[in-house]
């Protein structure tokens, strides 16, 4: 039976393969696989060859194959991937660090891999190059990009090289795609659904959540007095931060999203209306009507487009739905060890990570793979470590266990993992941590807890708090905040055009409608312009100058904020929440210290990055050479490349 891990891998795999394969790289490999040890633990059958989709792979592929093996050895020793001011960093090593990262990961998308391709060879399945180069066009077309552009982009900001895209991507995508084909039928009254759902009729309602049922009970009774009250009673009482923001309004709920209790009561309502109790997970809940809002009947000219829009994702969904069920059909009936991690497996199964059907997947190849995939981001990583470890070594100071325990607790504290007694729930917070899939104590430590505070140590003594940063930081966590409501323009012409309309007739309710209209940023145009309030020193200057400088029912003028444009009305200010600076000085002085802090951390990070001598042979372009030897390296280096 599958365990529970196992079932959340599967859940990754085919949720990561199926979601658009452009924003969330695939961790699958060809499943370049050796015939299982014989009783002894012998490797047998290496040198077996697999065809998938016209590439020939083979198992004696293993670590040394890698682009990293081009790398200069040292005399008879092992092959260096970066050089970071004379200090080595060795392939192996590297190897080491990616496995333990992502080692569990990789293998776990390889034996999936490995039953898409067995699935497709008994039902006599062939994807072909043609149908995988089809593919990546269609989709590279979705985002109006060429093909060349759209590997291009994956490359440069994915990692995910073409040739890795195609084989281990897109390939087993459209292998699951074929044996789920039976499961794909999509109906009329589906079509139909989905077609109300995004064109129908919407309601917009405000809301009022409380764990306490007997809390909203009073409350109820306050609000179906004097319906009046609700957007009040919602912002100061309901437990639902998102909306008790913007006075409980949610975005306009649709007919067939699945909410089916949600829908009927809201649409029920008419406007001022109010709903009687009711539950909601944890919740009671209480709604109010403010308006219904009229279907947008597309152009009888694009309904063909649409409804075939709205079929190709049904079938994505169904695909979605389907693909875990022959998942699990063929985990059930294969026979799978898992050697990686297992330190009984290990000694029975040495140098295999994991024995599928009576094949093996080689440490090697697992290696190999998981330098490819993740090699570049890893190798970086460890580039930065090794300048902070020199730069540490030059200041005469050291990390202690000691120091590395109390930045566990500082983080825990941070994040409100805190004991009855206020101590830091250190156990606690390590469990939360530790709940990523794969990663260790080990890995926390190293690539968390030891930088942060050894570039603490580095920057302490730069870092000054003054009494103007605390009056700032009053301010911002304490003082006023301006309610307002905003209409956000993608073009100055349309902004000026909605600023002439909302002047010409300033009223709250009607500025509303024109953001309800207008606005191109969503939160304020589903909520008619209402946005959470807006605080001093919260990093928005521009916008905030405005917002303060304005009278209750006073609009703003054009404000340009990164390209778009934005126009204000406020609606009065919040009463400070803290009168005395000096009941919350301690802590106010602790969290400027830490943003100033980090703010430095930063800084020395990328000057030492900036000064460093650092050839990295897996990556030659993040190279940094400073003298004339080791740039004679990377010049012979860079034509090694050319070559390949």
């Amino acid at each position: 039976m599958p365990t529970a891990k196992a079932s959340q891998a599967r859940r990754f795999f085919t949720a990561s393969l199926l979601a658009n394969c452009f924003l969330v790289p695939i961790l699958v490999l060809n499943p370049t696989i050796t015939q299982a040890q014989d009783r002894n633990g012998s490797p047998a059958g290496q040198g077996t060859k697999t065809k998938i989709s016209g590439t020939q792979t083979s198992s004696r592929n293993n670590i040394k194959d890698t682009d990293a093996a081009n790398a200069p050895n040292s005399e008879n020793g092992p092959a260096i991937v970066a050089l970071v001011n004379s200090q080595k960093i060795t392939l192996q090593d590297l190897a080491n660090l990616c496995v333990m990262r992502h080692g569990e990961e990789v293998l776990d998308n390889m034996v999936n891999r490995y039953l898409i391709l067995q699935a497709c060879q008994e039902r006599k399945i062939e994807i072909t190059q043609k149908d995988v180069d089809d593919e990546i066009g269609r989709i590279a077309s979705k985002f109006n990009l060429s093909v060349q552009m759209y590997l291009k982009l994956l490359d440069n900001e994915r990692d995910i090289r073409p040739e890795y895209y195609a084989s281990d991507v897109v390939w087993p995508m459209l292998a699951l795609r074929e044996l789920s084909k039976e499961m794909l039928k999509v109906s009329p009254q589906d079509i139909d659904r989905t077609f109300q759902s995004e064109f129908g009729p919407k309601v917009q309602v405000r809301m009022i959540a409380c764990k306490d049922a007997a809390k909203l009970q009073q409350i109820h009774q306050q609000a179906t007095a004097n319906p009046d009250l609700f957007k009040t009673l919602a912002r100061d009482n309901s437990e639902d931060p998102a909306s008790a923001s913007v006075e409980g309004l949610l975005p306009p709920i649709r007919m067939y999203t699945g909410e089916d209790q949600l829908e009927k009561i809201a649409f029920a309502l008419q406007p001022g209306q109010i709903s009687d109790i009711f539950k909601v997970g944890d919740l009671s809940v209480t709604l109010q009507c403010v308006r219904h809002m009229p279907p947008a009947n597309p152009p009888a000219a694009q309904l063909a487009e649409i409804q075939a829009r709205i079929k190709a994702e049904l079938e994505e969904q169904k695909l979605r739905q389907s693909a875990e069920t022959i998942y699990t059909e063929l985990r059930n009936r294969a026979q799978i060890v898992t050697v990686l991690g297992q330190q009984q497996l290990q000694q029975q199964y040495p140098g295999i990570a994991a024995v599928i059907n009576g094949q093996s997947v080689t440490m090697e190849i697992l290696e190999k793979e998981c330098v490819k995939r993740f090699g570049n981001k890893i190798l970086e990583g460890e580039i930065n470590r090794k300048l902070v470890e020199d730069a540490l070594a030059k200041s005469g100071q050291t990390v202690t266990q000691p120091e590395v325990d109390q930045e566990i607790r500082n983080t825990a504290l941070f994040y409100g993992y805190i004991n009855a007694d206020g101590t830091p729930d250190v156990q606690r917070w390590i469990a939360d941590v530790l709940s990523d899939k794969g990663k260790t104590v080990e890995m926390y430590v190293r690539d968390a807890v030891w930088p942060t505070v050894a570039l603490k140590k580095l920057c302490a003594d730069q870092v000054q708090v003054t009494e103007e940063d605390i009056r700032m930081a009053f301010e911002a966590n304490y003082g006023q905040r301006a309610e307002i409501l905003a209409i956000v323009l993608s073009n100055q012409r349309t902004a000026q055009e909605v600023w002439e309309m909302a002047r010409s007739r300033n009223t709250e309710q009607f500025f509303g409608e024109l953001a309800n209209q207008y606005s191109v940023e969503p939160s304020s145009r589903a909520n008619f312009g209402k946005v959470p309030p807006l605080r001093k020193f919260g990093g928005q200057a521009s916008l905030e100058k405005a917002a303060f400088g304005l009278k209750p029912g006073e609009m703003s003028g054009i404000i340009e904020v990164g390209g778009q444009y934005v126009i204000l009305r406020s609606q009065g200010f919040t009463e400070p929440v803290v009168q005395d600076v000096n009941a919350v000085k301690e802590d106010l002085a602790n969290e400027v210290r830490e943003k100033k802090l980090t703010k430095q951390m930063d800084a020395m990070m990328a000057k030492l990055s900036s000064e460093a001598q650092v050839t990295n042979i897996l990556n030659p372009k993040k190279s940094r050479v400073g003298n004339a030897e080791m740039q004679a390296s990377l010049d012979e280096l860079k034509k090694t490349e050319v070559k390949r």
